[in-house]
């Protein structure tokens, strides 16, 4: 059996929120069931915008006395301030642990990883492997793996179509259903309110969701991420990011399906691209193109 990979993700650092009562903070502001987060170890989310647009994405591992937040390292202290003033006088504490601790992906195995932290199936995808989050100061037992990079890391994410905030997509921008978080196990409609809720649930109980992301591939090596996607001059979304010819594209279905059924050529940056839904992937092209609004 071949082994796996794994890989430090520099990239990425942690939030520990513990204490009494932060599972039911936390179940009243983002989108995730944290009772999931209980039972299986890990879940996928995000902390919306009042207006229910993503300002950031993170996995979360339950741990001893609550749960720790794996995001990009660059906006921790902004998600640490926010969820402060969300705390009022919740019985919450909130830390960040970025310095202490590291974020490691391992992929490509189902051997899994014996360490002295938080682990578990990456909860977005089985395909993505593992996550973890462990003390910088701890050794890996890194049994079954080979020792890989971040770009690799990325690389692997991005052939799955699983987009990442502020990766594929800029914060602030996009709405949960634009970048597949219903089908990645982002969203719960079943649990109680939540910061952005109320649009999310109309957009899915409404099908109103016409923004995806989408696998893209070129001919050639695509072009940076934000590039637009066109067919015959018209727009249809933007590049989100790319492993040489392979990438994610974020992209409105209607219009990519009405420039498929007429044939015209789907282009970024000059390169010509062929569009496939995610193999996770619930969503369907659209039966009707409909207009262009």
């Amino acid at each position: 059996m071949s082994n796996g990979s794994y890989a430090s993700l520099a990239d990425r650092g942690s939030i520990f929120i513990g204490g009494p009562e932060a599972e039911t903070f936390l179940q009243n502001i983002i989108t995730t069931d944290m009772g999931r987060v209980v039972s299986s170890g890990a879940g996928f989310g995000a902390l919306l915008s009042p207006q229910g647009k993503i300002l950031f994405d993170f996995i979360v591992l339950a741990t001893e006395g609550g749960f720790l937040f794996d995001l990009p390292r660059g906006l921790v202290a902004d998600f640490q301030k926010r969820m402060t003033l969300y705390r009022l006088r919740a019985k919450v504490e909130i830390a960040n642990r970025s310095e202490s601790d590291q974020i490691v992906a391992f992929w490509g195995s189902e051997t899994v990883p014996n360490l002295s932290g938080a682990v578990a199936r990456d909860p977005r995808l089985a395909a993505l492997g593992f996550r973890a989050i462990v003390p910088v100061d701890s050794p890996l037992d890194t049994s079954g793996y080979e020792a890989a990079t971040e770009a690799d890391y990325h690389a692997w994410r991005t052939g799955l179509t699983v987009p990442e905030g502020g990766r594929d997509f800029p914060f602030g921008d996009a709405f949960p259903h634009d970048v597949d978080m219903d089908d990645l196990g982002g969203l719960d409609f079943r649990k109680g309110c939540y910061v952005g809720q109320e649009i999310v649930s109309r957009m899915e109980h409404r099908g109103t969701a016409r923004r995806r992301a989408v696998a893209i591939a070129g001919e050639s090596a695509l072009p940076a991420v934000g590039t637009p996607i066109e067919a015959d001059g018209k727009p249809l979304g933007t590049v989100g990011g790319t492993a040489g010819s392979a990438g994610i594209g974020l992209i409105r279905l209607d219009r990519a399906k009405r420039a498929l059924d007429q044939g015209t050529p789907v282009t970024a940056g000059g390169v010509p691209l062929t569009i496939t839904l995610p193999s996770f992937a619930k969503f369907d092209w659209p039966k009707d193109a409909g207009d262009d609004a």
